[in-house]
């Protein structure tokens, strides 16, 4: 499944890999241009003909308790930055609350914090 065009290389598409990482099965935002290795299946790292490197893992808000759908990885492709909702657990209460996520080159996503 395509997703979108990838905002690195631009030539590539954003395609929906499923990866195991630590027994848990995720799936991995990645451009098309960009191959993955692993030995421990934990770190994945670009293989040498890889020619781009961006991904989104669909947990990579996970510690916010946020996982990221397909609907919203196309709208973050599209529009550069989204608004979602996360999770505190701060002082042993939930709190639920909105911000912007914004593509980043290096980590797949970030959050805004003002």
């Amino acid at each position: 499944m395509i997703l979108g065009k990838c905002p690195c290389c631009k030539d590539g598409s954003i395609e929906v890999r499923d990866k195991e990482v630590s027994g848990k099965k995720v799936k991995l935002y990645a451009c098309s241009n960009a191959h993955w290795m692993t030995d421990d299946g934990e770190m994945f790292e670009p293989t040498a003909e890889s020619t781009c490197s961006f991904r989104i893992w669909q947990n990579a808000l996970a510690k916010y308790g946020k996982w990221l759908s397909y609907k919203e990885v196309r709208e973050l492709l599209e529009n550069k930055s989204i608004e979602v909702e996360l999770l505190s657990k701060k002082y042993g209460k939930k709190i639920y609350y909105n911000k912007y996520i914004a593509i980043n080159e290096e980590y797949g996503v970030s959050v805004l914090w003002d």
